[in-house]
């Protein structure tokens, strides 16, 4: 082999074993990064169902804020009637006078 040879051969070696350090070095950040990935996935998981627990809990007080002005609306609509029966019978007790 010539000298020129060898030095092209030693460029080589060395360009191969910086592409296989380059290698590793993807491979490790690689695997990082898709545990990276199934930890977001979990919390992702996590954040959904208790989206939907909060949804659900959102949903029951709408629900029992309706039943609420329901019975307020109720109670408003008693008194209502209340005092247009006292109004009648007022009326009634005027006329037979």
């Amino acid at each position: 082999m010539t000298e020129e040879q060898m030095r092209l051969l030693s460029i080589f070696e060395t360009r191969v074993r910086q592409l296989m350090l380059l290698c590793d070095d993807l491979r490790k950040e690689n695997n990082d990064l898709k545990v990276k990935l199934q930890m977001l996935a979990l919390e992702c998981e996590s954040v959904k169902s208790e989206n939907k627990t909060i949804k659900a809990k959102y949903d029951t007080l709408k629900m029992a804020q309706v039943v609420s002005f329901e019975k307020n609306d109720l109670e408003k609509a008693k008194a209502g009637i209340s005092k247009l029966v006292k109004e009648v019978d007022k009326c009634i007790a005027l006329l037979n006078e």
